[in-house]
């Protein structure tokens, strides 16, 4: 019998390669083993008390739709964040969205043609390839490289894949997959770049907060001459360890962009208002909240780094940033390896479950032998799974040096 088709970007939409091997961590754990989640950046911190408290302590009658930009009262706040940051905007250009991959959606839709071109330095957070996808934009990537610490590939590599189609720049600072933080200097040649040929930047800073070893971040909307160009996407789920309350937002200088951008918000009715109400009580979160998150995520990413780098045939580069690394494995396929050691692998009745990095290329056959983790465990445990992921790495049959 006949069955109804169903649409080819239905087809072409990529899975995440961050949830792909679910399956296979689920048997695992049927079969009593216990699984370290190093392939997702869920942050075990603890999200903000007054974040929390907010939320107890709301009392309304009437749970309604909020304005399509989002409150004033959370786009009052968000700007004395921003604003404390040095990013020298008003309320009105905030538009408050679904969590951070809305924002990205929303900004591709609202910036860029059908069929036209997007670069991004790769690898790169894998759903922008969906984002992509629903937007009908074109990907173009711009590989960068695990020997220089995935550091931006060179001004004259971009030029070459300008064309008439190409509309826009993303970079994800601090970077995920990678951990890289671009310097001012990098992001000065991207802002030369992007006035010359007349293109967008979008800069995802979804982990603007995770900076390391005293090195300061650096926004394109730090840098003059560029408002017209900067559309900022941000979320606070990294932030505040908030990855369930879906909430994020654009922001921009260029009114055309954030004025057409709000009639794809409006479409979509409304951000939640609990929300709203705990994101504006989030602004208030101490400084020393930070303080202790990046003391923590310092000391995670040393043991993590330096773990990887004393197992025999690793390559792990010492990101700035953000709480991934990308390491290179001594393997034939990080996808297999990755899928073996959830499914044919266990130490002491432990095993780890990674994301193979080639989900995060767009280019063929790029990161076939890397691993992104997310050190997003306690000390004891990234140690525990380090022990694990040392002695998969002996076994493992596809191992590529003896």
């Amino acid at each position: 019998m006949p069955m109804p088709e169903i649409s080819e970007k239905g087809i072409q939409m990529p899975a995440s390669p961050i949830r792909k091997l679910t399956p296979y961590a689920d048997r695992a754990k049927r079969e009593g083993k216990k699984v370290y989640h190093l392939n997702i950046g869920q942050p075990d911190i603890a999200t903000p008390e007054g974040m929390l408290n907010a939320i107890k302590q709301i009392d309304f009658d009437v749970w309604a739709y909020t304005p399509s930009e989002g409150t004033l009262s959370y786009r009052n706040k968000l700007t004395e964040y921003y604003n404390k940051l040095g990013y020298n905007i008003a309320p009105e250009d905030i538009l408050v969205t679904v969590g951070g991959s809305e924002a990205i959606t929303i900004a591709m839709q609202t910036c860029v043609n059908e069929g036209d071109e997007i670069i991004i330095p790769e690898p790169f957070y894998a759903n922008y390839n969906g984002f992509a996808c629903m937007s009908n934009v074109v990907v173009k990537p711009i590989l960068s490289y695990i020997e220089n610490g995935f550091a931006l590939p060179p001004i004259t590599a971009f030029e070459q894949l300008i064309t008439a189609k190409t509309k826009a720049i993303i970079i994800c600072n601090p970077n995920n997959p990678t951990g890289y933080l671009y310097s001012k200097e990098e992001l000065d040649a991207l802002k030369q770049l992007c006035l010359k040929y007349d293109l967008f930047l979008f800069s995802d800073e979804a982990y603007r907060e995770f900076c390391y070893d005293g090195r300061e971040f650096i926004s394109p909307m730090h840098l003059d001459g560029l408002d017209e160009n900067v559309v900022v996407l941000d979320t606070l789920s990294k932030r505040y360890s908030a990855c369930g309350a879906r909430l994020g937002c654009i922001i921009t200088k260029n009114k055309k962009v954030i004025g057409s951008a709000l009639k794809f918000a409006q479409a979509r009715l409304s951000p939640g208002m609990v929300e709203q109400i705990a994101g504006t009580a989030a602004v208030d979160t101490p400084d020393s909240y930070f303080e202790a998150v990046n003391k923590e995520y310092t000391l995670r990413r040393n043991t993590l780094v330096s773990r990887l780098n004393a197992i025999d045939g690793v390559f792990c580069p010492n990101p700035g940033g953000a709480f991934y690394v990308v390491a290179r494995f001594p393997v034939d396929d990080a996808d297999a390896f990755c899928q073996w050691i959830l499914e044919s692998f266990a130490h002491g009745g432990e095993t780890v479950m990674m994301a193979p990095a080639t989900g995060f290329y767009s280019s063929p056959g790029s990161g076939k032998n890397e691993v992104r983790m997310a050190y997003v465990l306690n000390i004891d445990d990234l140690n525990k799974a380090m022990d694990c992921l040392e002695i998969a790495l002996q076994q493992y049959p596809g191992r590529t040096i003896a």
